[in-house]
């Protein structure tokens, strides 16, 4: 039986990114969770998203469906875990097979997933197995491939053990179509039989009708020939004894319906006509004539000869007799009066085109016989199966809380996974760029809407898109940073992002979020800050001078020019050559620029040799003084850095500063090194000529050494010939020392 909670559980903590962490590391922990104060959770709501966590087993504890999962959706799934594993110690084996003897059968839940568990398997021809996995209940279709019931409450054809109920099934598929089953095939549900047979029914009461009635069929079989021949005509006979009739009543009006109009028949005159011309047919079966009968072979429209010939042979001998050759208006009413009954009947037919797929002999073989019958107590066997049946879903769910469940707590109760030695599941795989790798990257949906929150982490950030040319897919994620420098990391910069599945994709960075990176990075800061800025400043000051010589020299060009088409044209001077002419303007900003650093180094130089014995003090408050407040906030921010801005701007909701500091995060990014044991040659056939940095030393050394000497500083260790007063005849410049030698001397 699995562990039951105990009030006095003893927890287990560990610190990790300046946070004390539960340890997850038994059933008794998962156990008793629920008792666990949320404070101590590191995490209380995560995204079912951009996680390297399956989504089906992230939507299988998802119940509320809402594409995020809080705790107490967290603690419900270890509730039901419990109820059907015997030891919650099972979910930590991180394995997509369970085995059947971890099911506890002791409860009613635990039974039922069991049987179920139990019907895939025999489904799928395993019914030896003793465990199962994933693979065997992620294919519905494929559990049910072999099965003639499954438990949906549909049945197929061949789910019917005779050939009578099959056949039935097949007639319903044919009026109604088909629904697919568990299995994917076409089949039938009790909706659909009740649907058929009550069409069949009404169908069937229909034909029934003319059985009880004689006079619906006064030709028995040969009703329907004979009617159907009578209504093709039946307006045109209508029309010709009323035209006879009108004859009688007014000859004259008569005499115009006989004789049709001279407009009609000139047009009839200007075509050729056929038997089937629209305008022979408009015109009367036969000449009108007061008390004439309807000529059934001679002297007939010939557009109508073929209908009368058939309504002759069919409906006027069959009720008449044979024989006939015309028809007079009291036969016509007899041949109509016992017609009638058939026409109505015919006229209440039920509006079911679908039921006449099949004809009328098998609609009543269903109708009155077994067949309804038959196969709903094969869709109520079926059902019967559903208990068991509808365990796949139950069996999924526990298979992957048992491969799942354990790495979602070790990236939501704690980060043992991010502190570990593993990727944690927010990591989405690993960014290579200028000679690093980045595994700290997740995956990003609006980069402008996360970079807003994401600042707040105090890491340098990377966002850049990544697509895949394979397939033509895109993605956006943030890495971070996290050693190394970044002198050449900028927007438009190109890498390789390599997913968790191993998948290579193109990564271009689009956005950068600047921030220190490590207290070495901050204390060089400073001096490569001024290094751009005096390269920036004499680019600047050489670019505008160039611009305003140039400006210059197109104005005088552009006087020249108007003053020789003045004058007439005279021998141009030898020595008015300007090719060879020096750029005075730039050379002279280039001065200024060299001249002033210069001012300002010789001043700090004059300022630290001043101090005597204490100018190494002096000289690092000087890099104290350039490189310490970079590095003061370097420090600051780097005791500030954590993933929680970085996962809140995903959707998480981070319960804990979870810190990012130097140590770790050099081990989030790697920087390039040479393999243990790797040769080197320093040998490099394309490398610069060597300056000799000797001489320059010397040179440097002889020029500070000058400095001392010229400012006096080295007087008091000098030879009275070698003093600097009396070299140049000249007071040394007065420093900081003069008044105490002038105090010494007044002693």
């Amino acid at each position: 039986m699995a562990t039951r909670r105990n009030s006095t559980h003893q927890w287990k903590f560990y610190r990790a990114g300046g946070v004390d962490q539960v340890d997850l590391s038994s059933g008794a922990d998962l156990e008793n969770l629920a008792d666990l104060d949320k404070k101590l959770w590191v995490a209380l709501a995560c995204p079912t998203s951009g996680l390297n966590i399956e989504a089906r087993s992230l939507e299988l504890i998802d119940t509320e469906h809402d594409g995020r999962i809080r705790p107490p959706e967290i603690l419900a799934a270890i509730a039901w875990a419990r109820e059907v594993f015997r030891d919650l110690d099972d979910l930590f084996e991180g394995k997509d097979e369970l085995p059947l003897a971890s099911i506890d059968d002791g409860t009613a839940a635990g039974r039922d997933l069991l049987a179920g568990a139990r019907r895939i398997l025999a489904n799928l021809g395993k019914a030896d197995a003793k465990s199962i996995t994933l693979a065997d209940v992620a294919d519905t279709e494929k559990v049910f491939a072999e099965t003639k019931l499954n438990g949906d409450g549909i049945v197929l054809p061949e789910s019917a053990d005779d050939e009578a109920t099959r056949k039935a099934i097949e007639d319903v598929m044919t009026v109604l179509g088909s629904v697919r089953d568990r299995s994917g095939k076409p089949g039938v549900d009790t909706a659909m039989v009740e649907a058929f047979f009550t069409r069949a029914a009404a169908w069937t009461e229909w034909l029934a009708r003319a059985d009880a009635d004689a006079s619906i069929r006064p030709l028995g079989d040969a009703t329907a020939a004979a009617a159907d021949a009578a209504a093709a005509v039946v307006a045109k006979i209508d029309d010709y004894f009323v035209r006879c009739r009108l004859g009688a009543f007014d000859e004259r009006v008569g005499e115009q319906l006989a004789t049709p109009e001279s407009s009609v028949m000139a047009d009839l005159a200007q075509r050729d006509l056929g038997a089937q011309d629209d305008g022979v047919a408009r015109l009367p079966l036969a000449r009108p004539a007061p008390g004439r009968p309807l000529p059934l072979v001679d002297g007939v429209n010939p557009a109508w000869a073929s209908r009368l010939a058939t309504f002759a042979s069919t409906a006027v001998a069959g009720l008449l007799g044979p024989g006939r050759t015309a028809l007079t208006e009291a036969d016509w009413a007899t041949v109509r009066g016992r017609l009638e009954p058939w026409w109505k009947w015919k006229s209440a037919r039920p509006v079911d085109v679908e039921i006449q797929r099949l004809d009328s002999a098998r609609i009543r073989e269903l109708s009155t016989g077994g067949a309804k019958a038959a196969i709903a107590e094969l869709i109520a066997r079926d059902a019967a199966l559903a208990g068991e049946s509808n365990q796949i879903e139950n069996v999924e769910r526990m298979v992957r809380l048992r491969r799942d469940l354990v790495p979602l707590l070790r990236n939501y109760v704690n980060f043992s996974q991010f502190y570990g030695t593993r990727l944690a599941a927010f990591q989405v795989g690993v960014l290579y760029v200028d000679g690093r790798s980045c595994e700290l990257c997740l995956a990003v949906e609006d980069v402008a809407k996360h970079a807003t929150l994401a600042t707040m982490a105090h890491a340098y950030l990377a966002y850049c898109d990544c697509t895949r040319r394979k397939d033509a897919e895109k993605r956006s994620i943030v890495a971070a940073v996290t050693a190394g420098d970044v002198d050449n990391l900028m927007v438009g910069r190109n890498g390789v992002f390599y997913d968790r599945k191993g998948d290579d994709w193109d990564a271009k960075i689009t956005r950068v979020v600047e921030n220190p990176i490590s207290i070495r990075q901050a204390f060089w800061a400073p001096y490569k800050r001024l290094i751009r800025f005096i390269e920036e400043r004499l680019a600047k000051q050489a670019n505008e001078a160039d611009e305003a010589e140039a400006k210059k020299i197109e104005e005088e060009a552009t006087g020249a020019a108007a003053a020789e088409a003045k004058k007439p044209a005279a021998p141009a001077a030898a020595d008015d050559d300007d090719g060879g002419k020096i750029d005075i303007g730039t050379v002279a900003a280039i001065g200024v620029a060299v001249g002033g650093i210069a001012t300002f180094l010789s001043s700090v130089v004059a300022t630290i040799l001043g101090l005597g014995m204490w100018m190494p003090v002096g000289f690092l408050a000087l890099v104290l003084a350039v490189s310490g407040p970079s590095m003061l906030i370097a420090w600051l921010k780097l005791r500030q850095r954590n993933i929680g801005p970085l996962l809140d701007a995903n959707g998480w909701a981070v319960n804990a500063f979870a810190r990012i500091n130097v140590p770790f995060g050099g081990a989030l990014t790697a920087v390039a090194e040479l393999p243990k044991g790797a040769s080197r040659s320093l040998e490099d056939p394309f490398a610069e000529k060597k300056r000799p940095w000797g001489f320059y030393a010397v040179v440097a050394a002889l020029v500070i050494a000058g400095l001392v000497w010229f400012f006096g500083k080295a007087d008091p260790y000098l030879p009275n010939k070698a003093k600097v007063s009396t070299v140049l005849h000249r007071t040394p410049p007065v420093t900081s020392a003069a008044p105490a030698a002038s105090a010494s001397s007044g002693k």
